[in-house]
């Protein structure tokens, strides 16, 4: 006997739970599209229907799927690389070596250019919209600064990290997202002889009233 599509005689109809087959890839799919939405435009000028059309689905699915433009930002806003890697590893080499090696770890970070799309989507939107910032603002002390400052273990620990932040964020806006020369086109080993000290200067040199970490 032939019933309504789905059901059986005598049976509840099933149901497979998780992700039907294509929601996955339908998923990604929007979250490459708005990556390079707010990379281009920001996150004020990045719309639901923008980001719909370049992944060339209903605006609705990017709601069904996200729930609002700023949860979509959250998940754009996961950072393609560990910061506590980069600081784990830093702690491991030389101490002199420490301020190279963070400087390193940041810019080997940026140079693929699917990461770089995204580190540039992020830091657009930041520098544009206070919601934007605000995320990025409670990553930045999760999964940057806080790791930092315990890996410094010093009563300045949080300046000194704020401090690299703030040479790395220019770095970036200059480099990436204005493509100012010479800066854009430097290698990335001519950077960090540049930058390296100092960066390492705010690591391990005398900065703040806190306690100063000596190198060597």
């Amino acid at each position: 006997m032939k019933t309504d599509a789905g059901t059986r005689p005598g049976k509840a109809a099933v149901r497979r739970s998780g992700r039907r087959q294509g929601e996955t890839s339908t998923r990604d799919d929007i979250l490459a599209a708005a990556t390079g939405a707010f990379a281009e435009h920001g996150f004020d000028r990045a719309t639901i229907r923008d980001i719909a059309a370049r992944a060339s689905v209903d605006p609705a699915l990017v709601i069904h799927y996200f729930g609002s433009k700023e949860a979509l930002f959250a998940q754009v806003l996961e950072l393609p690389v560990r910061p506590r890697e980069v600081f784990t590893r830093a702690a491991a080499a030389d101490p002199r070596d420490m301020g190279s090696t963070v400087t390193r770890g940041f810019l080997e970070a940026w140079e693929p250019p699917e990461q770089r799309l995204r580190l540039t989507a992020i830091l657009r939107s930041a520098t544009t919209n206070e919601t934007a910032m605000r995320i990025l603002r409670d990553l930045l002390v999760r999964e940057v600064f806080a790791p930092m400052t315990q890996l410094l273990g010093v009563a300045d620990g949080r300046l000194r990290a704020t401090l690299v932040g703030s040479q790395f964020v220019g770095l970036a806006l200059l480099r990436y997202v204005g493509g100012i020369e010479p800066l854009a086109s430097a290698s990335v080993d001519e950077l960090v002889a540049a930058i390296g000290p100092t960066v390492q200067r705010y690591l391990t040199g005398d900065v703040g009233s806190g306690p100063t970490r000596t190198a060597g």
